[in-house]
């Protein structure tokens, strides 16, 4: 679903002015998401997050999704040694090595699961549709809920890194698995399903 990025429409306030983060607001943030590719590049790419701005990733995610292929599970599985060099002298992505390191492991790790079985694991930490509160400001947007610590240990358990509490609770909430748009916001009422 595409929206024209009107100036006027009321958005949740972490958007602010920047073009890219008011099209990934409008177009991505809160939809629900499917697939096991597209939740191992957000697992992969809020893993990658950890510690820096989300508009940083999401301004190298086109060079992350060509230098991790597509983050086609079965491929970056199959990274070695040279792939890691090649992926720490590249400056479009974050060149963090236990980061990378952990991409190309749990990339093994959902080869190793059957077609779907991320995607229902991960889902299955989803609160039931219309169980919470909408928020009405940033203060009442956790930062990790009992949902988020359950999917984490469940993934750490499989062996999965850079799957913190936090880190999996800022996944579903941009992957749709729990709806954060503030009271107000032109998206709060119009979420689609989307799988990639």
């Amino acid at each position: 679903m595409t929206t024209p990025l009107a100036e006027d429409l009321p958005r949740c306030a972490w958007a602010g002015d920047d073009p890219e983060y008011r099209r990934y607001h409008d177009e991505e943030w809160g939809q629900p998401l499917h697939g096991d590719r597209p939740l191992f590049e957000k697992m992969s790419l809020e893993g990658f997050q950890a510690g820096l701005s989300w508009i940083t990733i999401l301004r190298k995610r086109p060079r992350f999704r060509e230098a991790f292929a597509g983050f086609d599970p079965a491929v970056v599985a199959a990274f070695g040694d040279d792939d890691i060099a090649r992926l720490m002298a590249d400056a479009g992505i974050v060149r963090n090595r236990a980061k990378i390191e952990a991409t190309i492991g749990n990339a093994a790790l959902v080869r190793e699961m059957a077609e779907g079985e991320l995607d229902a694991l991960m889902w299955s930490f989803a609160p039931a549709a219309g169980s919470g509160v909408r928020p009405r400001s940033m203060s009442d947007v956790p930062a990790v809920t009992a949902e988020s610590e359950a999917m984490s240990k469940a993934l750490r358990k499989r062996g999965f890194r850079f799957v913190g509490p936090t880190t999996m609770y800022a996944l579903m909430q941009s992957a749709g698995m729990v709806d954060d748009h503030l009271e107000g916001c032109w998206r709060a009422a119009s979420r689609v399903e989307k799988s990639a």
